[in-house]
């Protein structure tokens, strides 16, 4: 079944970065002609196939006025990019919905007052987008293909759009498998999220108590290398994306990744990598593992954060598990404290000098300690992440600040 890192493999969505941002005033169309408003969104129908959806505003801060919703993301049949109605139906995309300011209005407001009825479409990848104040610009573009593609907003990119609107997103699959769905604070923590998901079991994720958000924010301020990452009360930006910005140090592993090249050069390294064990050691600087796995490189900081690079995950079932195990090995800190990994206690996560402690935070505030602050905090259980294969409804939560 998926997880984060496959969830969006062939969303296709493109981010919105500094080539095309602008500083055209976007228009509030959430009254436009065709678009269900109030009370009449708590009456849609959900068609066949759509997951019930109830948006919940618990911020007891923002009025339901101040808050839209966007479900956006690429229909699993056609392989084309859609926007979904508040009643789980969904259109293609075309650049036609780009307004008169460049951008696409692919929102969707909530009721006047109380939870919001809508429905996620069938067969369906994607993001459930919220923002808060003021609408998040989407644009429709043309790929290389020639087919409508979104691009999304960036908001870890300071000339983006979107950058001084408050706003966040989880990510979906919705199959005939079922539902897959998680929080992400993989790219940014802005907005608590919360999702209930229903069916076989009732499960929670995401779930961060009242004073989280501040204390999350408060901790990364006073971790001084992680400190330029916090954008005022909007946002705080993960680590890879500061490095990409100029404002996280680019060599912060390099230490790490030198000690563990040093111990696995006369140690072997052994992976549980999906129920196959691995061995491996490095030589002549790579590391090589039995098995037929691909051999990996000695990656760089950036490949750590962002788990690509020499530590990409190719979903083959071979090299893909390891690299997974490697990459939260390096992000939690546990590869020169064990040479058997994954490791499963999260006691010793994040203990060494050099760690994501971007990642420790958000885990550390989360109310079930699960939380998505790396590509592949899904190993070993950690992740904000939920499934069911027979889902009945979903709820998804803004809770309090």
């Amino acid at each position: 079944m998926p997880t984060r890192r496959l969830l969006l493999g062939g969303a296709g969505a493109v981010a919105l970065g500094a080539a095309t941002a602008g500083t055209a005033k976007i228009l509030d169309r959430s009254s436009a002609p065709g678009r269900p408003v109030g009370a009449q969104l708590a009456a849609a129908a959900v068609p066949a196939g759509a997951l019930p959806l109830t948006i919940v505003n618990h911020t007891y801060r923002y009025t339901n006025a101040q808050i839209r919703v966007y479900i956006v993301g690429t229909d699993l049949g056609t392989g084309r990019q859609v926007a979904s109605h508040p009643d789980g139906s969904t259109r293609t995309v075309s650049a036609a919905d780009n307004g008169a300011d460049g951008f696409a209005d692919l929102s969707i407001p909530l009721v006047d007052d109380g939870d919001t009825r809508l429905a996620v479409p069938a067969n369906m990848s994607g993001r459930i987008y919220v923002s808060i104040g003021d609408p998040i610009r989407f644009r429709v573009v043309t790929d290389g293909a020639g087919n409508a593609a979104l691009q999304h907003p960036a908001g870890w990119v300071a000339s983006d759009p979107s950058y001084r609107v408050l706003h966040d997103f989880v990510e979906f699959t919705h199959n005939p498998a079922g539902m897959f769905c998680n929080t992400t604070m993989v790219d940014m923590f802005s907005v608590p999220l919360s999702i209930r998901l229903r069916g076989a079991a009732d499960q929670t994720a995401g779930t961060i108590p009242r004073g989280g958000r501040d204390a999350i924010f408060a901790d990364l301020r006073a971790a001084s290398a992680f400190a330029p990452l916090v954008v005022d009360d909007l946002r705080v930006i993960a680590p890879g994306h500061g490095i990409e910005s100029g404002i996280f140090p680019a060599g912060y592993y390099d230490g790490y990744i030198d000690a563990v090249w040093n111990r696995y050069a006369s140690t072997p390294l052994t992976v549980d990598a999906g129920g196959a064990t691995r061995t491996g050691r490095v030589r002549d600087g790579v590391l090589r593992f039995d098995g037929g796995v691909a051999p990996i490189s000695r990656p760089s900081t950036r490949d750590v954060l962002f788990c690509a690079g020499a530590l990409a995950a190719a979903n083959d079932g071979l090299t893909g598990p390891v690299a997974a195990v490697l990459g939260a090995g390096f992000n939690r800190s546990t590869l020169l404290t064990g040479a058997t990994q994954p490791t499963g206690d999260p006691a010793g996560f994040y203990t060494d000098a050099v760690t994501n402690v971007y990642s420790k935070v958000m885990h550390a505030h989360a109310a079930d300690g699960r939380a998505y602050g790396f590509p592949f905090d899904d190993v070993g259980g950690f992740a904000s992440y939920v499934q069911d294969t027979t889902p009945t409804s979903m709820t998804l939560s803004l809770t309090p600040f």
